[in-house]
């Protein structure tokens, strides 16, 4: 993964934002990491597209997982590429945007997702990244 998000969209064709599941959306009313994509989007002149990657499932917040295991189980086949979409997607460098990197999970289902349904590569930008902190006792 590249420490420099400039890097990762200076070849972007296509900037995907991570989905959130319908029920979702209509209770937050906005996506978090498709108003990141249009700022992005606005500052590299990538188009977004919201249409291509879909969540399929409802998932529980990461943030309710305990383990980096349980957080992979959470977003096992959480995502799909609309067979509208493939087209779209199909041998271009797409850029999945969210806002924040815990484990990896989430991004990882969404790039695996993509990679299968015909990107010819995947890069992810995030607004932020948690970091763990050290443990001074034994």
């Amino acid at each position: 993964m590249s420490a420099s998000g400039r890097e990762a969209l200076a070849d972007a064709d296509l900037l995907i934002p991570v989905p959130l599941h319908w029920v979702r959306l209509a209770r937050r009313r906005y996506n978090q990491a498709a108003e990141l994509a249009n700022a992005l989007s606005r500052l590299s002149n990538t188009p977004v597209d919201t249409a291509v990657l879909k969540r399929r499932k409802a998932t529980r917040s990461q943030g309710e997982m305990p383990s980096a295991r349980a957080r992979l189980k959470n977003v096992a086949h959480a995502f799909a590429v609309a067979a509208s979409a493939r087209a779209r997607l199909a041998g271009r460098h797409v850029v999945v945007v969210d806002d924040v990197l815990t484990t990896g999970a989430t991004l990882r289902a969404c790039a695996k997702t993509l990679a299968r349904a015909g990107a010819a590569s995947v890069s992810v930008v995030t607004l932020a990244r948690v970091v763990r902190p050290l443990s001074l006792t034994s």
